[in-house]
């Protein structure tokens, strides 16, 4: 592997460190030449293709994103054909970037508006020209790919220093799974955390059934990690974890750590590479001091067209932004009787005009942004006392999606 790329860098973050009281180190995968560590598994998978007796004339994958640039990378790299089925809804960004590092090795079909469609297409078109399908996890050769992180992360550590606790995304299982069996001798079972987006808690569900649970849906946000059912080989390899052991995170809690690593380190990340530093602050700091603690990033491929969505998912978080549907007087002067209940630290972000819901009446969205969360139960105060009407929507998914 080291012919490919050289390793990814174990950093001791001062940052986090001062922050928690602990030696916090991040392994960072989103340092890759694909920017996550997806590389290392399609690596694997294709080199040991060669070794065993030349390898198939084609390889073929499936996704709309690291796996596919990993892949790409890999076909080159050994002067391999390769095909790429990717959703025709995949961003373009994330095309470019995948043929870009294929170059005339890899060709890139779009079929289908959702993965599972593109996935059976490629299975169905690797079975009909002798192909080797590399799956994005749930593969053997794949898991020990991945398990490559874990054999640098160890030399790169001090001697005599052991994680005391290890933060891994989970997505479908392949990078935990790897992890968890080369760590197995080093790592006790109950040092780790497995971290998933709480919008597609498949591993956590499976775990608590005892069985690969497969869910009906899932919030496509974290991207790299939104899978509805974990791997069948990952989940034999990590039913060894306890349910309480796997993390749910909610995904504008990402979005407060991608944007205040960005800030603050200059640390790029996709939603799914922030999932094991966002669980620094799930977790009671007091289990979590003094300890030497060792979180994989696992990617940094962002698209920052994206940014103002995270920004606003952060402050949503944060408290920092709300937004409401307001009945006002239409009368002159209501405006600005409204303008003046406004503290010295709150900001109007949106304000629109919904519709009439009575003859003397109107229905306004506004947004509005404060410095610190405590004032809006301040704001909210003086809206009681003018009597006004009002409701907060900023956690109702349905009505927020609608009108936001």
């Amino acid at each position: 592997m080291r012919g490919l790329f050289a390793e990814t860098p174990l950093q001791l973050n001062d940052h986090l460190s001062e922050r928690y009281h602990a030696r916090v180190w991040l392994k960072r995968e989103d340092l890759s030449p694909v920017r996550s560590y997806k590389i290392r598994g399609a690596f694997n998978l294709i080199r040991k293709a060669i070794l065993r007796d030349g390898g198939p004339a084609l390889f073929v994958c499936a996704s709309a994103g690291n796996h596919a640039q990993g892949f790409a990378y890999v076909c080159r790299h050994f002067g391999r054909r390769g095909v790429v089925f990717m959703p025709v809804t995949t961003p373009q960004q994330k095309i470019d970037k995948t043929r870009v590092f294929g170059g005339d090795f890899i060709e890139i079909r779009l079929i289908g508006d959702i993965f599972d469609t593109c996935y059976s297409a490629a299975r169905d078109y690797a079975a009909a020209h002798g192909a080797l399908m590399a799956p994005p996890f749930d593969h053997e050769d794949i898991i020990e790919g991945q398990a490559t992180v874990g054999a640098e992360l160890l030399a790169q550590l001090p001697e005599g220093e052991a994680p005391d606790l290890m933060l891994l995304p989970v997505g479908g299982g392949g990078l935990s799974a790897g992890l968890a069996l080369y760590l197995e001798e080093i790592v006790a079972p109950e040092r780790f955390r497995l971290i998933e987006p709480a919008g597609a808690p498949s591993l956590k569900q499976s775990l608590e059934a005892g069985r690969r649970i497969r869910l009906a849906q899932v919030d496509n946000f974290v991207d790299g990690a939104a899978v509805a059912e974990v791997g069948a080989l990952n989940f034999e390899v990590l039913s060894r974890f306890s349910p309480s052991q796997v993390m749910l995170l909610n995904e504008n809690a990402l979005c407060v750590t991608m944007t205040e690593m960005l800030n603050t380190e200059g640390i790029v990340l996709e939603p799914a590479g922030a999932l094991s530093l966002a669980a620094l602050a799930a977790i009671d700091p007091a289990d979590i001091a003094g300890k030497t603690i060792v979180a994989v990033v696992s990617g940094g491929n962002f698209d920052f067209e994206r940014l103002p969505d995270v920004k606003e998912r952060a402050m949503r978080h944060a408290g920092l932004k709300k937004y409401f549907v307001l009945r006002l007087a239409q009368r002159p002067g209501a405006l600005k009787d409204f303008l003046d209940l406004l503290g010295p630290e709150d900001d109007i972000a949106r304000f629109e005009y919904l519709k009439k819901s009575a003859r003397n009446f109107g229905s306004i969205l506004i947004g509005i942004e404060s410095r610190k969360p405590e004032n809006f139960a301040t704001l909210m105060a003086r809206f009681d006392a003018a009597g006004m009407r009002y409701q907060d929507i900023t956690d109702n998914e349905i009505i927020a999606n609608l009108l936001i």
